[in-house]
């Protein structure tokens, strides 16, 4: 039983990890949007120290998006955002993100 308890213990330990580990992938459904700025750098990932990383492509102005204010998070004015163009998670500057609800 101890045996079988400590199992436990270590699965729910590393699913956890998982979850924290894990990139921008809200469990709140993404607000519709688009890029308000003339070109958008969409990077895959973002660091406090280091900044955003790994350009995924440039998104364009109208390129409609997701990001939930006070859901997703944001930082550093890095907004987590969703692009239903492609169906992708990323980082783009928040004040790019505009036009909640118009489409």
């Amino acid at each position: 039983m101890r045996t079988l308890t400590k199992a436990l213990a270590a699965t729910a330990a590393a699913a956890a990890f998982t979850v924290m580990a894990q990139p921008a992938h809200a469990v709140v459904p993404p607000e519709h949007a688009i890029i308000v700025c003339q070109s958008a750098s969409f990077y895959a990932n973002y660091d406090s120290s280091s900044g955003p990383s790994g350009l995924i492509r440039v998104l364009g102005y109208g390129n409609k998006v997701g990001h939930t204010r006070g859901a997703h998070p944001v930082y550093n004015g890095w907004a987590a955002t969703f692009d239903f163009g492609k169906g992708d998670w990323g980082y783009v500057r928040n004040e790019c993100l505009g036009g909640y609800g118009s489409w």
